[in-house]
């Protein structure tokens, strides 16, 4: 059980405080309600732009990680499609340099053309690299835009094609930026040896005077269900022919998510893994192969991935994965299969709430998922989740009309 107290300020922001005392660190996690999913479609990438341009000094502090660096602290960020998040972690001593550095981001960066150029080089780079020279790197570039008709989930958080980056202007980056970084658009979890008396006093002295901003009000595109199997090959320089699978699952709160987490874990690739000792093991297929879904707010996807062994024809393979999940479909799984991912789900989520830091990311995330004491229910939800649940849901999710299949081949020399 995650204890926490909360309050929120005159501008909108919402702050929720966890107290440790078995620690002298203590964090500082900001999440702003905003990921790629609220990107326009012409102008994509900007949220993961954000990520890099937050760090590149703002309007009392040119350079963010000196301070930092002097009061012992460290400090990270990532970008999702859903959500952006920003975390400081110091010794409790030095809490206020936490909040100094972190609301004087909120309150402006130093926009200029020479950090947006600087940002606008490294995250190009980054695109280049991962993405279009790597090989397989293109795969969700492709695989997204085919799975998804309308919701903006069709794109990376990346961004859908370079150019979005290379041509960001600097009134567009603020315009993004006053839009979505807003004391009303965000959670602060302030976790530690801190008291909530202290994070009070803080937070209404340095956030309290930043206007509250407009409260983003997101009105996306539904996908609507999918009615025909959508399928796409591709050839490129890489040493393995592979195969990837996408079916769509349901929204981060729904009861049948976390049914499709139990399926993925029952599927998965770790060693004991139906797929794994199947299609690697047995049959000799692949040389691996996975099954994970993206955890998304809005429904997303649920995916199978291998590599072939050299030889082995793309449909043989595809075949052999149908039948294993036509299995789920026509047997329920025993209980015992059932409890040991249950236990596995358990100690995953234990062993990452030992750490101070996940516990403040996790009661933000939660907060924006609409409640920080869903923090303390999860476990319940998996407990509740039955074999014939997984049965039911795995007839539901493994149809073929709701897939989309993508051969990605070695390219031959002749």
């Amino acid at each position: 059980m995650v204890n926490f107290e909360r309050f929120t300020l005159a501008n909108g922001l919402r702050v929720i405080v966890h107290q440790d005392t078995s620690t002298p660190m203590a964090v500082l996690n900001v999440l702003y309600d905003v990921g790629a999913r609220d990107e326009d479609p012409n102008r994509t990438g900007f949220a993961h732009l954000f990520e890099h341009l937050m760090f590149g000094g703002s309007i009392n502090v040119p350079v963010y990680d000196e301070p930092l660096q002097m009061a012992g602290g460290e400090n990270n960020a990532y970008t999702t499609n859903d959500l952006t998040n920003y975390y400081i972690q110091l010794p409790s001593e030095n809490l206020e340099t936490a909040f100094w550095l972190e609301s004087d981001r909120m309150l402006s960066l130093g926009f200029s053309e020479n950090s947006l150029e600087v940002q606008r080089k490294v995250v190009m780079e980054e695109f280049k690299e991962h993405y279009l020279n790597k090989p397989y790197g293109d795969v969700w570039l492709k695989l997204r835009s085919l799975a998804f008709d309308v919701h903006p989930y069709k794109w990376m958080t990346i961004g859908k094609e370079l150019s979005h980056i290379e041509n960001a202007s600097l009134q567009d980056v603020k315009d993004f930026f006053f839009k979505h970084y807003r004391p009303i658009n965000a959670v602060m979890v302030v976790a530690g040896n801190v008291t909530v008396e202290q994070v009070k006093e803080l937070s209404e002295k340095w956030f309290g005077p930043i206007e509250s901003g407009e409260k983003y009000v997101r009105q996306l595109p539904a996908e609507p269900p999918q009615k025909v199997a959508k399928k796409l090959e591709v050839h490129a320089a890489v040493p393995l022919d592979a195969f990837y699978k996408t079916w769509h699952i349901y929204n981060r709160i729904d009861h049948r998510y976390y049914v499709a987490d139990i399926i993925t874990e029952v599927l998965r690739g770790g060693g004991s893994s139906r797929l794994f000792q199947a299609l690697v093991k047995e049959k000799k297929l692949f040389s691996n192969i996975e099954c994970y879904h993206f955890g998304t707010e809005d429904a997303g996807l649920l995916a199978i991935e291998g590599k072939l062994v050299k030889g082995i024809k793309m449909e043989d393979a595809e075949k052999a994965v149908e039948e294993e999940l036509a299995k789920m479909k026509t047997e329920k799984i025993s209980e015992a299969e059932l409890q040991k991912v249950k236990n596995k789900t358990e100690s995953t989520m234990a062993f990452e709430d030992m750490s101070v830091m996940n516990r403040a990311n996790s009661l933000a995330y939660y907060e924006l998922l609409g409640d920080a004491a869903l923090m303390n229910t999860e476990l319940d939800r998996y407990a509740k989740v039955t074999v014939e649940e997984i049965q039911a849901l795995s007839g539901e999710i493994f149809r073929e009309e709701n897939s989309s299949t993508m051969y990605y081949y070695a390219q031959t020399n002749n």
